[in-house]
Formats: structure tokens, C-alpha cells, sequence
């Protein structure tokens, strides 16, 4: 009877392996899509204040340099 009982437990260790990395693999694509999900909501605040911060320095130095 041990010797019907070991594939099943072999099979059954397989088994759990296969379900815990379909579990990390939908854990991470559930973080990845929250991720993508922030960067959309804030991007054009981040967009828009990048381009500010950006403008000023490059418009900034050559105003103190007496380019404008």
C-alpha cells in the first residue's frame, strides 16, 4: 500500500508547486496593474509639472545670463 500512495503524494506535491506559482503570478500581475493604474491616473499631473520644472530650467539660465 506505501508504494500506491507515493505517486499520489508526488503528483499531489507537483500539483501544490504548480497552484503556488500561478498564485505569485497573479499576485504580480495584480500589483503591476494597480501600478499601471496609478501612473495613468497621475500622469498628466506629472507630465504637466515635469514640463513646468523642465521650462524653468532652461528658460531660468538663460534669462540670468542675459539671453532674453
Amino acid at each position: 500500500m506505501t508504494d500506491e500512495k507515493q505517486p499520489t503524494t508526488i503528483r499531489t506535491k507537483a500539483i501544490d508547486g504548480m497552484m503556488s506559482d500561478i498564485r505569485y503570478k497573479g499576485q504580480i500581475l495584480a500589483r503591476t496593474n494597480k501600478l499601471d493604474s496609478a501612473i495613468s491616473a497621475s500622469g498628466v499631473l506629472g507630465f504637466t509639472l515635469g514640463l513646468i520644472i523642465a521650462i524653468i530650467l532652461v528658460i531660468v539660465p538663460v534669462m540670468l545670463l542675459g539671453g532674453i
